[in-house]
């Protein structure tokens, strides 16, 4: 939102956050010259704007739900109607959406000049223009008890400790009190220090002669706040209220639904309302690895996992200080899939031989003990022996059986049932072997197939057995993030009813979520 004039005394952009009650919830709600940034970021004061032009940055996705508007004043330290060819123009991104001329006839120093208002879900946009004798009197009447009039903070005060992280701090003008750094400057926003003893509630100071509420009882068994002390009956009611509201915000970044807020500004708004993260880490603990499960699952269902795929799955760890066998068990898999897709793409191992006569340029990848597997009249054979794969060929070297394959006669190679299964363009030419890692070998094989045929993957792009991301969320869905043989909500993999392998298609019908033991007893049958 900017406000342009041609001629006259600089205008002054400020905003106020109301609730449905058409007031302010506290002063913080008051974005001026003082405080020029809302700790939700939702309304940010540009201070420096171009000449002639006063800019607020609104990002309504980023308002909670408790605010119902945001209205904008503005304001000079004279008369506005000395203010020639004032205008308000709101943009969307860079393309005005609504703009136009500001009538002052009244000799009044501060204005409301228009309000973004939430009805029914949607945000839109009201003219207005209600004018006051003074900006002090005119925030008054929306809640706001700061004065405006004063000097704003000395640009030689020094910042905080740690000044890029927004917080509490002693007030350099007063110890008695903190002061919130908002990461860039000091803003208005002040309340007393608590006193540093149990007969105080750490969080606004007031004595326990109230009935104090311990975080236990507050939170069901989450950790305690501030160390174990207690909070008075006031600040166990806003803290609940304002993590009931906060809790959902934070689902939402977490399922990557808002990219209006990221953790930062999350944990800066819990350490704005002086709430220990510890209990709202516990809110988050379930629904963190309800998530992850999804992530890991989607992620492994097209057998490509990227660098980006691990740093989002650390991510989420790192901020929620998540740990256990369960979130271990999720990263093994997640590496083991980062593993076999760099295998796949060509990022094959070198292989130490000793008595094998190689090709001139031949590099040998794999070489490890194997069994070759033959379907006889009698029934299946085993030969074991080793299994040597290189750049131009595999080979199968065993006590009674010999085989050998250059890549080019190769059709594809599949790991299913435990075994490795190579096809080639022959009847005959294919061959079944039995490893202890099907996975891995199949994988480098592959690797080693699309080296050979020019068909190694480039970064970033998915084969045929991907499935689509609408896709995935529709199965996902359906099935409720369980298997839909045991109802077991871990450890979960999407599933090909028809196997690919005998023409099943990647869509929503053929598609179903299993766990491990569910997919593994499944194998490749119908």
């Amino acid at each position: 939102m900017v406000l342009s004039w041609r001629a006259g005394p600089a205008v002054a952009a400020q905003a106020v956050l109301v609730a449905e009650s058409g007031r302010a919830r506290s002063d913080r709600d008051f974005v001026w010259f003082d405080a020029p940034r809302h700790v939700s970021q939702a309304v940010t004061l540009d201070p420096e704007p171009e000449p002639g032009t006063a800019r607020l940055s609104v990002s309504l996705p980023r308002t909670g739900s408790e605010v119902a508007g945001i209205v904008v004043i503005g304001s000079v330290p004279g008369s506005l109607a000395e203010v020639a060819g004032l205008r308000l123009t709101v943009f969307d991104h860079d393309r005005p959406v609504v703009s136009y001329d500001v009538d002052t006839p009244e000799p009044v120093p501060a204005m409301v000049l228009g309000e973004f208002a939430r009805g029914d879900g949607d945000w839109e946009f009201r003219a207005a223009r209600e004018g006051a004798v003074s900006l002090a009197g005119l925030v008054r009447e929306f809640g706001i008890r700061v004065d405006p009039v004063r000097a704003p903070e000395p640009r030689r005060t020094a910042p905080p400790p740690d000044s890029e992280r927004a917080d509490w701090h002693p007030d350099p003008r007063d110890p008695t009190r903190l002061r919130w750094w908002d990461g860039d400057t000091w803003t208005a926003s002040t309340r007393p220090a608590p006193p540093p003893d149990s007969r105080h509630c750490p969080r606004c100071g007031a004595p326990r002669r109230r009935r104090l509420l311990s975080a236990t009882q507050l939170f069901g068994g989450a950790a305690q706040l501030f160390g174990g002390s207690a909070l008075c009956r006031e600040c166990a009611d806003e803290t609940a209220e304002y993590l009931a509201d906060w809790s959902a915000r934070a689902e939402r970044t977490l399922r990557r639904q808002s990219p209006h807020e990221d953790w930062e500004t999350l944990w800066a708004a819990l350490r704005y309302q002086r709430i220990d993260r510890a209990a709202a880490l516990e809110l988050l603990r379930t629904p963190a690895h309800e998530q992850l499960e999804r992530l890991v699952a989607f992620t492994c269902a097209d057998g490509v996992v990227e660098r980006e795929d691990l740093d989002d799955f650390e991510d989420t760890v790192a901020q929620l200080s998540l740990s256990g066998p369960l979130l271990e068990d999720l990263r093994r898999r997640l590496h083991r899939g980062r593993l076999l897709t760099r295998l796949r793409s060509g990022e094959l191992p070198l292989a130490k031989t000793a008595g094998l006569h190689l090709d001139p340029d031949e590099r040998v990848h794999l070489d490890l003990p194997a069994a070759h597997v033959r379907h006889l009249a009698r029934g299946p054979k085993r030969s074991t022996g080793r299994l040597i794969v290189s750049n131009r060929k595999l080979r199968f070297t065993g006590s009674d059986a010999g085989i050998e394959i250059p890549w080019a006669r190769v059709v594809s190679v599949s790991a299913a049932d435990g075994l490795v299964e190579v096809s080639a363009t022959s009847a005959r030419g294919g061959a079944l072997l039995e490893v202890a890692d099907p996975g891995y070998v199949a994988a480098a094989m592959e690797g080693a197939l699309r080296i050979a045929k020019r068909l190694a993957l480039a970064p970033g792009r998915r084969d045929t057995r991907t499935i689509p991301p609408d896709v995935k969320a529709i199965v996902w869905q359906r099935d409720g993030g369980k298997c839909v043989e045991c109802g077991d909500s871990h450890y979960l993999e999407f599933d090909h009813i028809i196997p690919i392998s005998r023409g099943g298609a990647t869509s929503p019908a053929n598609l179903q979520i299993l766990c491990r033991g569910c997919n593994r007893t499944k194998s490749a049958h119908i």
